[in-house]
């Protein structure tokens, strides 16, 4: 494969030329082409809006990234229309076993998806580039999205319309007026920097050695975690499987090190055949070092210039909850500025994708900090607490839940938001509003593919009328079970597949009031 500044190759692309114009107007603006870039402009596009994607690189990067894909992220894909391609090529998995010192069973295990009979599994593991190839594929068939190859953002001055950028390409550079920009160029944001921002939180003091190799092995495709192995004594290591005969094993290695020798070949073979043995016949894919950072920006909405992704907020790989988190501020912004821009809801509602991505930030940073506590204890009396833990989870149900070799990515729910309606009925279970709805068998089909990306009433038989721009999907038996709606009760159901609002009797003038609280009207104020 070829390298370009550095940069293994994936798929080779090629430079846009610039624009005819010298200055343009667009709608919406997105800098970067990774996954969350990628699946923001597949998302706006569905939708009929205007996209212009600008990205530095002119071809799909061969780098180990994201491969863990959580069940909540397969569902966002699934509406996008590139689930199914990535089901095919990954591999799926719902088990996770936790191992201790040179113990060769578990001493806890768990399953990613405990709520049988849904359409995608709990996760899958697939290399980025394959995730972001679908997208492309995806994007390049819908002729209102621009994506622009080798086009680098240079400078940018906020305006109240919108943002004026300029842009630098090898063949000349240009302006463009954005009415939205949206930043998902990752952790090392040009947005950010240009607009003088930065993270707050926690970087830890330890070092984590990522060895993508590629070898012939036949095991159970499931996540194994290891606390204080034989082959690392006193740290930790991870093994997962990804397409390709491809293999993923991660190796704490302490904070005083250095990072260029430890990803030299010599230095990481010893650890891979510790792990493997002597024997073991592997080719190197991918070797890189790590440092933990649980930290995110202040706010993600600067006026008109909103931070999606690895941009707005980092966390530790274990869990998997960056690229997947990333993936839900996709899930969360793309309606609500769908409908600002059709002049459907005001530009308030952009303010709830502010709330309630950083309530789901802040939830994956707690857990991701918990966890990372716990994989790196900082002394002798929190790693005496942590290995009690474990010794006790081999007999003892109770202590299982308190192992943490990494909280896995699950779809976080929205318990302030203030475009729920409050519940006025006593109810017992099923899924409130702020929750997202769980997967259910429904008509030969499946109940998310029914949902789509538009509001949605699901009734369990009501018939009532509902305001223009919602469907009603009538639910029975494990639907309605799941959602725990009796007979003659309804939600109402959010673009992203959020409970909006729950009635066990609802009226028309219910169901009117909550889609105009959902949209950010004047409901939700009081």
């Amino acid at each position: 494969m070829a390298n370009v500044q550095g940069i293994r190759v994936y798929r080779e692309i090629g430079a846009t030329p610039p624009p005819v114009a010298s200055e343009e107007h667009a709608p919406i603006v997105i800098v970067g082409a990774g996954p969350v870039g990628l699946a923001m402009a597949l998302d706006l596009g569905r939708r009929g809006q205007p996209v212009v994607l600008v990205t530095r690189f002119d071809f799909i990067a061969h780098a180990s990234k994201a491969i863990c894909f959580s069940k909540r992220s397969l569902d966002i894909l699934d509406r996008l229309g590139v689930g199914d391609a990535a089901l095919d090529k990954g591999v799926m998995w719902n088990v996770g076993k936790v191992f201790w010192g040179d113990n060769p069973e578990p001493v806890y295990q768990f399953d990613m998806l405990p709520v049988k009979g849904q359409k995608r599994p709990g996760f899958i593991n697939i290399q980025q580039y394959y995730i972001e190839e679908y997208l492309y594929e995806a994007l390049v068939k819908l002729p209102n999205v621009d994506i622009r190859w080798g086009h680098t953002l240079q400078a940018m001055t906020p305006l109240n319309d919108g943002v004026a950028l300029r842009i630098e390409t090898a063949d000349g550079d240009y302006d463009l007026h954005a009415e939205w920009l949206l930043a998902c160029d990752g952790s090392r944001s040009t947005v950010r920097d240009l607009l003088g921002l930065d993270f707050e939180g926690r970087v830890f003091e330890d070092n984590f050695l990522i060895a993508d190799i590629r070898m012939k092995r036949e095991m159970e495709s499931e996540r194994r975690f290891w606390f204080d192995p034989p082959f690392n004594p006193g740290k930790s290591a991870l093994m997962h499987r990804q397409p390709d005969d491809v293999w993923r094993l991660d190796f704490q290695l302490g904070w005083d090190i250095d990072r260029k020798a430890a990803i030299q070949p010599e230095n990481v073979e010893p650890y891979v055949r510790a792990m493997l043995g002597d024997d073991v016949e592997f080719e190197r894919e991918w070797y890189s070092v790590y440092t933990f950072q649980c930290r995110r920006m202040a706010r993600f909405v600067h006026g008109r210039t909103i931070f999606v992704g690895d941009s707005a907020h980092l966390v530790s790989p274990f869990g998997a909850r960056g690229c997947n988190g990333g993936f839900a501020d996709v899930d969360n912004l793309g309606w609500k500025l769908d409908l600002v821009l059709r002049g459907a809801a005001g530009e308030d509602l952009i303010e709830s994708y502010n709330d309630e991505a950083i309530e789901t930030a802040d939830e994956n940073i707690l857990n991701s900090t918990r966890s990372t506590d716990f994989l790196t204890p900082k002394s002798t009396a929190s790693r005496a607490l942590r290995d009690a833990v474990l010794e006790l989870a081999a007999d003892h149900p109770f202590a299982r839940p308190f192992v943490n070799s990494g909280r896995l990515s699950t779809a976080v729910s929205y318990a302030r938001s203030t475009l729920s309606t409050p519940d006025r009925d006593d109810w017992e279970g099923g899924i409130a509003p702020g929750q997202p709805v769980t997967d259910a068998p429904l008509d030969g089909g499946w109940l998310l593919e029914a949902l789509g990306g538009d509001f949605a009433l699901l009734a369990n038989d009501w018939a009532g009328p509902v305001p223009d721009g919602v469907r009603t999907i009538a639910v029975d038996g494990v639907a309605a079970a799941r959602l725990g709606l009796p007979e003659g009760a309804a939600c109402l159901v959010r673009p992203d597949q959020y409970i909006a609002a729950r009635w066990k009797t609802p009226r028309a003038e219910d169901v009117d009031m909550a889609l105009t609280r959902a949209k950010g009207g004047a409901a939700c104020l009081h």
